[in-house]
C-alpha cells in the first residue's frame, strides 16, 4: 500500500508539472546555493598564493615539468605544460602527493593529443618561457602566471587576476565543540588549514531542498580564470537558452555548465541545460582564441569585459584621454577533477574551431537521410498510426526521411521490448516504410524499469551493472517507468553487454533501418536533486558522480553509437540523436535543444542555441519544429518550418497533451507553405552533404555566424539572428508576428552582393537593409562569387534522389569569377573512408566552367549527371556554350540568357559528375 501511495503522489507532481507555464526556479541550484561555486567566486583578484618553484624545473623534447607551492596551505603542486599540434598548448594541474586519485576524464579527446617538439626553454629569474615556432608560454614565477603568446602578441593569459583555486584533498577536520553550528568545524584540526575551505558549511556535506550530499571526500574544487586582451566578447559553454555572444555576468551568477532536465526552460538565461561543452572562445578584430577547460564536474563561468569597468575608472579613462583595450575576462569553477587546459591561439576563427576539432573530434558524415525532414511526437498511437502518418505525406506531395516512435511504444516502458497490443507486427511496419525509402527512430532512455519481469533489470541486478549508492546497494531513482535505476557506463562489462543488445537477434522487430534516440540522459531522475542523479553515488572505479556528472550522456550515447556501428557490421553509419552531451560527443549523436515550447521566444533562441553548439564541434542541431510544448498557430508554425529547414536536423516533435500537427493539420495555405520550404530543403541536401563532409575533415562548423568569416566587422560581433550555412548562404529567418519586413545585416562592407535565392536580385549594400517578407517567403541569399550544387527534382525521400541529376548555381563577382565544392559518395555506408567518392572543385574563371577532382586517388562510380547550369551576373554577350571532356571533341550546348534577372542558363551538359570537364562561354 505505501508503494502505492508513493506513486500515487508521484504521478499526481508530475502530472502538475505539465501544466506550469515556465521552469520553476527552486528545483534548480544558484551560485550562492552551490558551496563550491561560493568559495571559489569570492577569491579577491591579486592575491594568488601560489608561486612556481624553479629549481624542480625538468624539461623534455615537448614538455616542461614544474612544481608550483601554495605557501597559504604549503601544499605542492605538478605542473605541465605542453606543445601540441595546430597552435595549442596544453596546462595539466595536479596535487603532486594527493590523498587519492582525481578524476581525469577519459572520453572527451577523439586520441591522445599529437605533441610537437618545443623550439627552445629559457629560464629566468622571473620566468620560464617554451618557445615553438611563433607562439610562446611565459610561466611566471611568483606571483604564478601564464601569458600564452601568438605571432607576438599576448592572445591569452591564466591567472592574470589571481583567481586561481586548487583546493588540496584532506582528512576531515574535527567538529567545533564551541559552535552552535552543527556543520562548522574547528579549522586547527584540518589537515592542511589556510584555504578556507573547512570554513564553508557546505564543504563536507550540504543539503539542497531534502536531499542531502554526503560529500565523503570534502572540498576539492578546482578553478583559473582567463583574460584575452583585444578580444570584445566571447562565444561558446553552451547549453544555454541565451544570445551566442556570452554575457557579462558581473551582476548575475554565473553560465552553468551541469547537465539537467530543465523542464520548460526560459529564454536569456544562463541557467544550466541538458549539455554542457566546456569550451569558451574571445574574439576581437585583430584574432580569435580559445581554451577547453577538461573537466567534466559541474562547472559555473563568470564573463566580465571591457563594459564592465566601474565608473571611477571610466571617468579617470575620459579626462585623462586614455583609451582602455577591449578584454574578454573568464573564470571556470569546477567542483572536483584536476585543472587540465587547452590553449587554442587561432589566429582565425576556423583555425580555432579546427584546433578544438582536432582534441575532441569530428562528427562523422552522416547518411543522406538523416539531412532530411523528420517526423515525430509523443506519442503516435500504433502501427496504424504510423501507416496513415507516413501515407499522409504522400497524400499531400511532402517529402519524409523518417518516422519516430516515442516511449509509449514499450511494452510499459521497458527498452529493447514492444508493446505488443499496439505494435503487433513492427517488422512489417519497418517494411512498410523502407519500401518508400523511409527509416524509424525508436527512443531508448537511460533509466530501467525495476521489474522482476524484465529480463535488462534481471540481469543488471544479478550482474551488478547498476549505479551504486555508497553503500553499494543499487541506486533507485523516479523516471518515466515509475521506480528505476541507471546502467553505469563507466563500466566496460556494461558497455559490452549493452552494446550486444541492439544485435537483431536480441532487439527483435527491428532492422538494420532503425534508428535510435537517446533521451533523458543527463541523467534525468524525477525525485533527485535537481531532477537529476545524487553526487555522491559511486560508478565503476570508485568515482563519485560529482566527478563524471556532465560525461554521463557521452558514454551512454558513446555506447549506443558501438551497438549500432557492430549491428550492420561496420558497413552503416549510425544515426544517434542525444538530448545529453559533452565535449566530443559530436563523434557519436546528432543533438536538439530539448523541450522547447511553441512561442516566438523559442524560435528566435533556436538559431543562437546551434550555433553556440556548432562552434563547439557539433554541428548537427536542431530543435523541436514547432514547440515541443503548446499549441502554435498556423504563422508560428510557418515561420518555424522556414527558419528549422536551415539547421543541420530537422524534426517535428510535440508533446503528448498538444494536438496534432502534421503539416496538412492547419490549412492549405500552411500545407502549402510547408512543401514549399521543405521542398527547399531537400534542394539543398547536397551542399548540406558536402559540408558536412567538410566539417569531417577539417573541424569546420557546418553552420556558422556571421563574425566567422567576417572576423573584423564588428557589427557582427552580436548577430545571432542570421546564420551563414558554409561561406555561401546567408540566412535571416522571420522571428517576430505579422512581420512585413525584416532587417537584413549584408557583411562584406560592401565589397561583395548577396544574391536572392528565388529571384536572383543582388544586394551590394554594406550593413543593415529593411528586406520585404511574405507568409510565403523569409530572407536567403547566396553570396557572389559562390557554386552551390542543388538537385531539383521534386522526391519523397532521399533515397530515389540519389542518382538524380545536378544544378550549379553559379554567382560571379565582379572580377567574373566564382568557386564551390561537391562531394559525392553513396550516401550510407563507410566505403568513403576507404576512398570511395569523388570530391570536386567548381570554378568560374575566365569565360570558363570547370570541375576537377580535388583528390585525385578517390573514386566513386555515379550514375548522377549535370542537368543545368544557372549564372547569375555572367559574362556578357555569351551566345553559346560548349563543353570538353575526356579529350573527346567540343559538344556545343543549348544557353539561354534571362535579362530580367541577369541570369544565364545553360541545359542539360549531361555530363556525368565523376567526369572532369570544362564548359567554354562563347560570344
Amino acid at each position: 500500500m505505501a508503494s502505492c501511495v508513493r506513486l500515487a503522489l508521484f504521478l499526481v507532481l508530475l502530472c502538475s508539472s505539465f501544466i506550469v507555464d515556465a521552469v520553476n526556479r527552486d528545483n534548480f541550484k544558484r551560485c550562492d546555493q552551490s558551496s563550491f561555486c561560493r568559495r571559489c567566486r569570492k577569491m579577491e583578484s591579486g592575491k594568488t598564493p601560489y608561486q612556481l618553484l624553479p629549481d624542480t624545473l625538468v624539461q623534455s623534447e615537448f614538455m616542461i615539468t614544474v612544481e608550483l607551492y601554495n605557501k597559504d596551505t604549503n601544499i605542492f603542486y605538478v605542473v605541465k605544460l605542453t606543445s601540441l599540434k595546430e597552435n595549442t598548448f596544453r596546462l595539466h594541474i595536479n596535487e603532486k602527493h594527493p590523498l587519492h586519485p582525481r578524476y581525469e576524464n577519459e572520453y572527451a579527446l577523439h586520441d591522445q593529443p599529437q605533441t610537437v617538439k618545443l623550439d627552445s626553454v629559457e629560464k629566468t629569474a622571473e620566468s620560464i618561457t617554451v618557445t615553438k615556432d611563433e607562439n610562446k608560454a611565459v610561466l611566471y614565477i611568483n606571483p604564478f602566471k601564464v601569458d600564452l603568446y601568438s605571432q607576438g602578441v599576448l592572445a591569452i593569459s591564466a591567472n592574470a587576476r589571481g583567481l586561481m583555486r586548487f583546493e588540496h584533498l584532506r582528512t576531515k577536520p574535527v567538529r567545533s565543540e564551541q559552535s552552535d553550528n552543527p556543520e562548522a568545524v574547528d579549522t586547527n584540526n584540518s589537515t592542511f588549514p589556510g584555504d578556507g575551505a573547512d570554513d564553508d558549511p557546505g564543504a563536507w556535506e550540504e543539503n539542497f531542498k531534502e536531499h542531502h550530499d554526503a560529500k565523503p571526500f570534502g572540498p576539492e574544487a578546482v578553478a583559473m580564470d582567463f583574460s584575452f586582451p583585444g578580444s570584445e566578447h566571447a562565444y561558446g559553454v553552451p547549453e544555454h537558452a541565451d544570445s551566442l555572444a556570452l554575457q557579462s555576468t558581473k551582476s548575475t551568477d554565473p553560465y552553468r555548465l551541469y547537465n539537467l532536465d530543465v523542464f520548460e526552460y526560459e529564454t536569456n538565461e544562463r541557467m544550466a541545460l541538458y549539455g554542457a561543452i566546456p569550451v569558451l572562445y574571445a574574439h576581437g578584430k585583430e584574432r580569435t582564441s580559445g581554451v577547453f577547460w577538461h573537466n567534466t564536474a559541474e562547472t559555473w563561468v563568470d564573463i566580465l569585459s571591457s563594459a564592465d569597468n566601474n565608473v571611477v575608472e571610466s571617468i579617470v579613462n575620459f579626462v585623462s584621454r586614455s583609451s582602455k583595450k577591449s578584454q574578454v575576462d573568464a573564470h571556470f569553477m569546477s567542483e572536483s577533477g584536476v585543472i587540465d587546459i587547452f590553449f587554442m591561439l587561432g589566429p582565425k576563427p576556423l583555425d580555432v574551431f579546427r584546433q578544438y576539432t582536432i582534441l575532441t573530434g569530428t562528427a562523422p558524415l552522416p547518411q543522406m537521410f538523416t539531412l532530411g525532414y523528420h517526423q515525430s511526437r509523443w506519442n503516435y498511437n500504433d502501427q496504424d498510426d504510423v501507416a496513415t502518418i507516413a501515407e499522409g505525406f504522400d497524400t499531400h506531395d511532402i517529402p519524409l526521411e523518417v518516422m519516430w516512435l516515442d516511449i509509449e511504444y514499450t511494452d510499459s516502458k521497458k527498452y529493447f521490448t514492444w508493446d505488443s497490443r499496439k505494435f503487433p507486427n513492427p517488422l512489417d511496419m519497418i517494411r512498410n516504410l523502407t519500401a518508400k525509402g523511409r527509416k524509424l527512430v525508436v527512443i531508448i532512455d537511460p533509466h530501467i524499469k525495476r521489474d522482476s519481469n524484465y529480463f535488462l533489470h534481471n540481469d543488471a541486478t544479478s550482474l551488478g551493472y547498476y549505479i551504486k549508492h555508497r553503500d553499494g546497494k543499487d541506486y533507485e531513482g523516479w523516471c518515466w517507468p515509475g521506480s528505476s535505476s541507471y546502467l553505469d557506463f563507466f563500466n566496460p562489462n556494461v558497455f559490452e553487454y549493452y552494446v550486444g543488445l541492439y544485435s537483431l537477434d536480441k532487439f527483435h522487430g527491428t532492422t538494420n533501418d532503425v534508428y535510435i534516440w537517446n533521451d533523458m540522459n543527463e541523467p534525468s531522475v524525477f525525485n533527485g536533486p535537481e531532477i537529476t542523479a545524487l553526487k555522491d553515488l559511486v560508478h565503476y572505479g570508485g568515482w563519485e558522480h560529482r566527478d563524471v556528472h556532465n560525461i554521463n550522456g557521452h558514454v551512454y550515447i558513446r555506447a549506443t553509437y558501438e551497438a549500432l556501428f557492430r549491428r550492420s557490421g561496420g558497413s552503416l553509419r549510425p544515426f544517434v540523436l542525444t538530448r545529453s552531451f559533452f565535449a566530443g560527443s559530436q563523434r557519436y549523436a546528432a543533438m536538439w535543444t530539448g523541450d522547447n515550447m511553441a512561442d516566438w521566444n523559442h524560435l528566435r533562441a533556436s538559431y543562437p542555441m546551434c550555433l553556440s553548439v556548432a562552434i563547439s564541434g557539433m554541428s548537427f542541431c536542431g530543435a523541436d519544429v514547432a514547440g515541443f510544448f503548446k499549441n502554435p498557430d498556423s504563422e508560428l508554425f510557418i515561420r518555424w518550418y522556414q527558419a528549422a529547414i536551415w539547421l543541420p536536423f530537422v524534426r517535428q516533435h510535440s508533446h503528448i497533451e498538444t494536438k496534432r500537427r502534421e503539416p496538412w493539420t492547419f490549412n492549405e495555405e500552411t500545407t502549402q507553405v510547408v512543401r514549399e520550404a521543405l521542398r527547399l530543403r531537400y534542394s539543398y541536401l547536397p551542399y548540406w552533404y558536402t559540408l558536412f563532409r567538410e566539417h569531417e575533415v577539417n573541424g569546420s562548423p557546418v553552420v556558422r555566424p556571421l563574425w566567422v568569416h567576417y572576423p573584423a566587422e564588428t557589427e557582427t560581433f552580436t548577430i545571432d539572428d542570421h546564420l551563414l550555412l558554409g561561406d555561401s548562404i546567408l540566412v535571416r529567418p522571420v522571428f517576430q508576428t505579422g512581420a512585413t519586413e525584416v532587417s537584413v545585416y549584408f557583411p562584406g562592407e560592401g565589397k561583395l552582393a548577396w544574391y536572392d535565392i528565388d529571384t536572383m536580385q543582388p544586394y551590394q549594400q554594406a550593413g543593415y537593409v529593411n528586406i520585404p517578407v511574405t507568409i510565403h517567403k523569409i530572407p536567403v541569399f547566396q553570396k557572389s562569387g559562390t557554386i552551390v550544387p542543388r538537385k531539383m527534382r521534386i522526391r519523397r525521400s532521399t533515397v530515389p534522389m540519389k542518382n538524380d541529376p545536378y544544378t550549379l548555381i553559379v554567382i560571379a563577382d565582379n572580377n567574373g569569377k566564382a568557386g564551390g565544392n561537391l562531394y559525392i559518395d553513396d550516401e550510407t555506408s563507410f566505403e568513403y573512408r576507404h576512398g570511395k567518392y569523388l570530391y570536386l572543385r567548381l570554378n568560374l574563371a575566365g569565360n570558363k566552367i570547370t570541375s576537377t577532382l580535388i583528390d585525385k586517388l578517390a573514386s566513386y562510380e555515379t550514375l548522377s549527371w549535370l542537368e543545368r547550369i544557372d549564372i547569375a551576373n555572367p559574362p556578357q554577350g555569351i551566345k553559346s556554350a560548349q563543353l570538353q571532356f575526356h579529350n573527346m571533341g567540343k559538344l556545343t550546348l543549348e544557353t539561354k540568357y534571362n535579362p530580367n534577372n541577369n541570369v544565364l542558363t545553360i541545359r542539360k551538359p549531361a555530363v556525368n559528375m565523376g567526369e572532369e570537364w570544362t564548359i567554354e562561354l562563347l560570344h
